[in-house]
């Protein structure tokens, strides 16, 4: 929907009547016109209730209420501007269509009688919660703001923690409706040039209305490949996390109205890394690493190596035949292993749908339902119960949500294609998988560095949490202009 220019005229009636119209005045209550008249010219004020400051508003207008009209003979809208209108983000407009724009994101608009321009005062406020703790991003000993849904918040948060002067903050509007505010953040003197400007060209041919789903919707644009599970960005929430990742050389995405940035590029193992490992010595932050690793490869193949082992004993060695089931039970294994995963991932909607003062309920019922009573009936065996559930506990040890996921995914996958072609399938299915990954890139970096391609010193740092005065030269991969760090 593109918007054609319409130039501000000197008439103030014709403006008035343009903006009252196309800002449907008569039709929005909280869009609000008001007719003024200070310093005899006739003035009209435009602003969207809720997003002003009032007590900013009421200031600037008893400051215009108490001019006399020689005041503003002469340039009028440069005294306007740099003398009567004391505020900090002031503007001048000539196109209409920009002001109503403009003034449906927030900020206030001047009408003033005999001039071509229109006067925007930036003085809009937001409903915002404080910065509080992320949810899914806890630490035992750090600190506890996190992002918020408000993008000047944000960009605040991360320069609070990077006072460098080569930090930039380009803003940039994505939605030919919506007009969702994004900023691009990244340290111009380490960032690779070609991957901020592949970043925003990327941004830039975005054509929809809008971003319903704010920084998720804007993901699925920019990084493509939309039927894979596996994430190419990564979220978060603490402005340490962003700020830490900035000074490697990613770039991060702000989007307004999302408490949570984007950072890009991302391979495989960012997914796996949390902020708690580097809250830690270094020999406890290596130890809490390699457990999550553990976990989460459990998450994976557990279940899948289990029942290629329970239909095919003669792969276990004698001194682990216990592994095996003794009694399969009254359903075949792999449709107990399916109906608990389907009964855990609703099990985990119904959690988020459920107030939290009936959580307790909701989980002393899901323990006796899976647990007891379908062991009793039959429906489950004690082994699959056991071995599901140290995968959960793997699912939900991988710090990122998305990856988690994913890995789920191909979990059933692999047990459903384990199940069909035996140690066969359970084999071609890994390879199949480790070739998709090695073959994906985010921004063109490869998703699976530094193991294809291999890289000693950076696949160390992966799976060891070094100590940071070791840690003196950034990541390769994404090309810094300042290697060392």
């Amino acid at each position: 929907m593109t918007q054609n220019v319409k130039p501000v005229s000197t008439n103030i009636e014709e403006n008035i009547s343009y903006l009252k119209d196309v800002l449907a005045v008569d039709k929005s209550f909280d869009v609000i016109s008001l007719d003024l008249e200070y310093a005899g010219r006739k003035m009209g004020m435009f602003l969207v209730d809720g997003f002003a400051k009032d007590d900013i508003l009421h200031y600037l207008m008893k400051l215009l209420a108490e001019l006399d009209p020689e005041k503003l003979d002469g340039d009028t809208l440069h005294k306007l501007i740099k003398t009567y209108i004391p505020y900090i983000e002031v503007e001048k407009l000539d196109d209409l269509n920009k002001v109503v724009d403009g003034v449906l994101a927030g900020p206030t608009a001047l009408v003033v009688d005999g001039i071509d321009k229109v006067i925007m005062i930036d003085a809009r406020t937001y409903p915002v919660r404080g910065p509080q703790e992320p949810d899914i991003e806890k630490v035992v000993r750090g600190s506890r703001d996190g992002y918020v849904e408000t993008i000047v918040f944000n960009t605040a948060l991360t320069r609070r923690r990077i006072r460098d002067r080569s930090l930039r903050m380009e803003y940039m509007q994505v939605g030919r409706r919506s007009k969702t505010d994004i900023v691009v953040c990244y340290l111009e003197d380490i960032a690779d040039p070609e991957l901020v400007k592949r970043i925003k060209d990327s941004i830039g041919k975005i054509d929809t209305d809008g971003l319903p789903m704010g920084e998720k919707t804007l993901e699925e644009f920019i990084s493509g490949r939309h039927w894979n599970p596996y994430p190419m960005v990564r979220y978060t929430e603490r402005p340490d996390t962003a700020a830490s990742h900035l000074y490697e050389g990613h770039v991060c995405i702000i989007v307004d109205g999302s408490p949570s940035v984007i950072i890009t590029p991302t391979t495989f193992w960012h997914h796996l890394q949390h902020a708690e490992e580097y809250r830690n010595k270094p020999a406890v932050g290596a130890y809490l690493r390699f457990v999550r690793f553990i976990a989460v490869w459990a998450s994976i193949f557990l279940l899948p190596l289990y029942y290629l082992f329970a239909i095919q004993p003669e792969l276990l060695p004698e001194n682990l035949q216990y592994i095996g089931p003794n009694d399969t039970g009254e359903v075949p294994l792999v449709l107990q292993f399916l109906f608990i995963e389907l009964g855990l991932d609703m099990l985990r909607m119904a959690a988020i749908h459920t107030p939290s003062s009936l959580a307790t309920a909701l989980g002393l019922v899901a323990a006796l339902m899976v647990g007891q009573v379908a062991v009793e009936v039959g429906l489950f065996i004690n082994e699959v119960i056991l071995y599901l559930a140290v995968a959960a506990i793997g699912t939900f040890a991988t710090p990122s949500y998305e990856m988690s996921l994913a890995n789920r995914i191909i979990r059933i996958v692999l047990l459903l294609l384990t199940a069909a072609f035996g140690v066969y399938g359970f084999v071609l299915t890994i390879v199949v998988w480790m070739i998709v990954l090695s073959r994906m890139k985010s921004f063109g970096v490869p998703y699976l560095w530094p193991f294809i391609p291999f890289n000693m010193k950076a696949f160390r740092d992966v799976f060891l949490r070094s100590p940071m005065p070791l840690k003196n030269r950034r990541p390769r991969f994404l090309h810094p202009k300042d290697p060392d760090r």
